[in-house]
């Protein structure tokens, strides 16, 4: 429906464009930073305005609470251009193809949980699938309907992303051990809810904490129906394609998530947080140096107790949208998936209706055995190291962990 535009995409590492001047006060950018996109996109349509306040607090929080370095400010800035351009892309794509919305999408499989509890491995495992359609890295940056993989190479969007995220690997190699990815490879939907300007990822990057204090007291319903609409758009060329997404933010919003896909089936994972949360602080961390080099320690050590705060929240309000949905959630533990991954993979395709036909099992048979996620080294991290004990960080969770039975004592 879509062809290659002239426009460079954004790729999902913008954290890695250096190549804009950052302004001398972020808060008073605000319409420079539409100019710039305005420019670069040929449209100065960014759809409903309800992105706006999220805009314009986190603005603000950038000249208030980092202590950016120059890298990091113009970093932090070509991340903002970078969204924000996604956005006018993604409302641009829209409004060039008319009725990409006029179909709903049925029954999508959803991935979600904690941090670090497995979704990206079962996500990356079932995408082997062919009759699933998901989110590679390149579109969530610069929604488009997605063109035929052997044309991805003609859009400067996709060769963008290659060129990103090759750039954020040279700069901290050890990313690639934590959490890789591809830009021909399928990747979390919080890409797309981020363009809203109402998302915890802004508050992960660098300190934030005036725009976190905002974010906590917002609704990401609008942003929601941006990502719905997105995927809509995205898989507008596959109509006949099951959707397979994935998000650990989802299990926090799964009120939300129900509201734009009514009859999705969902996969939680579940993972003793003692192990989880402090993974997730250590991939965040990764790319904290870059961007604000001093205060690290402090960083790290409030960091860990936001996440705990935050992802403890976050699996309590699951447990009771969950409770008005039944039938639609199955759980999968990270320990079972672990040990038994072919088992938990069947157990998932009668949850959402699916044959797996004889080359499927061969293909998925193959992804497991090659173990892709363990080719590019071991991430390694210590929960000492940010001032808190395991035990002190599952306190938080001593309901869930106990309804799961989590606790994981091995070395």
């Amino acid at each position: 429906m879509s062809s290659p535009v002239n426009a460079e995409g954004a790729g999902e590492e913008r954290v890695m464009d250096l190549s804009y001047d950052p302004p001398v006060a972020f808060r008073h950018a605000l319409d420079q930073l539409h100019a710039t996109v305005a420019a670069e996109v040929g449209a100065d349509d960014f759809g409903p305005s309800d992105y706006l306040p999220g805009l314009t607090v986190l603005l603000q929080s950038m000249d208030y609470d980092p202590r950016f370095s120059e890298r990091g400010r113009r970093a932090a800035w070509g991340m903002a251009v970078g969204v924000l351009r996604g956005r006018a892309q993604a409302v641009a794509a829209m409004k060039a193809n008319p009725g990409f919305d006029a179909r709903a999408v049925l029954a999508p499989v959803v991935i979600t949980g904690v941090p670090r509890t497995g979704t990206t491995a079962l996500h990356r495992l079932m995408a082997v699938d062919p009759r699933f359609q998901g989110l590679q890295t390149w579109l969530l940056d610069s929604p488009m309907p997605r063109p035929p993989m052997e044309r991805w190479g003609d859009y400067p969007q996709y060769r963008k992303t290659v060129a990103a995220l090759d750039a954020q690997y040279a700069a901290v190699p050890d990313a690639k051990a934590a959490h890789f990815r591809a830009a021909e490879e399928v990747h979390e939907c919080c890409m797309l809810l981020r363009q809203s300007f109402v998302s915890n990822l802004w508050s992960c990057g660098w300190s934030a904490a005036t725009y976190d204090a905002w974010w906590q007291c917002q609704s990401e319903a609008a942003a929601y129906r941006h990502f719905a609409k997105c995927v809509q758009l995205i898989g507008a060329n596959d109509l006949d394609k099951r959707w397979l997404l994935k998000n650990p933010g989802h299990i926090e919003h799964l009120d939300l998530l129900f509201a734009v896909f009514p009859d999705a089936r969902v996969i939680q994972t579940h993972r003793d947080p003692g192990k989880a949360v402090p993974s997730l602080v250590s991939l965040l961390m990764n790319m904290n140096g870059l961007m604000e080099p001093d205060r690290t320690q402090q960083r790290a050590e409030n960091l860990l107790r936001r996440e705990v705060a935050k992802w403890a929240n976050a699996v309590r309000k699951c447990e009771a949208v969950r409770a008005r949905h039944p039938g639609q959630v199955l759980d999968v533990v990270h320990a079972d998936f672990h040990a038994r991954p072919m088992e938990t993979v069947e157990a998932i395709y009668r949850f959402i209706g699916m044959d797996i036909p004889e080359d499927t099992r061969a293909a998925l048979l193959r992804r497991i055995d090659e173990k892709p996620e363990l080719s590019r080294g071991v991430h390694r991290y210590s929960i000492t190291d940010y001032g808190m004990t395991a035990d002190e960080a599952r306190a938080p969770f001593a309901d869930y962990i106990a309804r799961y039975d989590l606790l994981e004592m091995r070395a």
